[in-house]
């Protein structure tokens, strides 16, 4: 294995310095469990223990504050989220149906495992987590059905919340300084999202963002309060790697989506995105190497001031990559809001036939 990039080692050393600080001061790993997803041959866990000194909540009192902390979390802004202390190389033990396996966070406090045999049958169903230091966490697993034959994969940023990703001061003040509960949801994308999984029994809905794991949480409670289906958000960590400084986001997105086709084989994908970054590149060379696992692409277009807000220009400068004739077996809908992509996708899905007055690229 090629040795660690120095910023890699100069983060694990501060981190581990940090850590070790803390815990003479009586503070513990705590889970914080993300949603998982899985087959009925195998189950993908994901969570990250950080280090805290609050103690942690029973059941009932969690359950009796719930609505409480949500509230209270509508004021917090982003940068507090990133001011935390992964729990690193901690003994974790995982409950999966049948399965109990015992292994370790990595670098980041980060906790990413598949648990094969573990008997669950398809449904939302839930692991258990725990620390030697701390009380179990329940975490819920999306098991998919094996006749289930259709899936959504969404982006997150400028998909279904306005962030004006990527110009980074614009980034940064969303994501560090804003209030939670100032963020706005994209028209129309979940009554899109809701409307495709009700006409899908049993279909998974993944949410893939180069957003950090440190915003999981706030991520999840904009999702639902703002409408859209539960499902796992695969995010990245924006720290120092094992290769670099930061990490590609395109090859995270990238990698999960190869990772989609391989554990659910069966699944035929939607992918959702927009046109103010990589979606349409990464979508359409996807789609070039496995069109058999795609039904379709939905692209939101940004308005000419959401592109220039990214790019500085009001024109989008991202194209689905390869070449048409090779996607043309691949629907392609183009819309600026939900709504829209949403009668562009019952044509292009095969639910309406085609009217004279809208137009699916394919």
């Amino acid at each position: 294995m090629a040795k660690p990039h120095a910023a890699a080692i100069l983060e694990d050393r501060w981190n581990g310095a940090k850590g070790r600080r803390l815990a003479k001061r009586g503070w513990r790993g705590q889970v914080v469990s993300f949603t998982g997803y899985g087959s009925v041959t195998q189950a993908r866990v994901l969570a990250r223990v950080l280090l805290t000194k609050r103690a942690q909540r029973s059941g009932a009192d969690a359950a009796a504050s719930d609505i409480e902390l949500y509230h209270a979390m509508q004021a917090r802004r982003g940068w507090r989220s990133f001011l935390t202390t992964p729990g690193m190389d901690m003994p974790v033990t995982v409950t999966v149906g049948a399965r109990t396996v015992h292994t370790r966070t990595d670098r980041s406090g980060i906790l990413d495992i598949t648990v094969e045999g573990h008997g669950l049958e398809p449904g939302w169903r839930s692991a258990t987590i725990s620390t030697p230091d701390a009380a179990p966490a329940t975490a819920a697993l999306n098991i998919v059905g094996p006749d289930v034959t259709f899936g959504i994969v969404s982006d997150i940023d400028d998909t279904v919340i306005k962030t004006m990703l990527p110009r980074p001061m614009i980034a940064a003040w969303n994501t560090f300084v804003r209030h939670e509960g100032t963020r706005y949801a994209v028209p129309g994308m979940a009554t899109m999202y809701r409307e495709l999984l009700r006409e899908n029994p049993g279909a998974p809905i993944v949410y893939i963002s180069t957003g950090a794991w440190n915003t999981v949480p706030q991520l999840t409670r904009f999702l639902r309060s703002n409408g859209y289906p539960l499902g796992p958000l695969l995010m990245t960590d924006w720290g120092p790697t094992n290769t670099g400084w930061f990490r590609s986001g395109q090859d995270h997105k990238r990698a999960a989506l190869h990772r989609l086709a391989r554990e659910l084989p069966g699944v035929e994908w939607l992918l959702v995105g927009d046109d103010g970054q990589h979606d349409p590149a990464i979508y359409g060379e996807f789609a070039e190497q496995r069109p058999e696992k795609v039904r379709a692409i939905a692209i939101r277009r940004l308005s000419a001031t959401e592109q220039l807000l990214s790019h500085f220009t009001p024109l989008a400068q991202d194209e689905l990559g390869p070449s048409r004739r090779k996607l043309a077996q691949v629907p392609i809908c183009r819309a600026s809001d939900g709504y829209g992509l949403q009668r562009l996708l019952r044509v292009a899905l095969g639910q309406l036939p085609v009217p004279s007055d809208v137009v699916v690229e394919d």
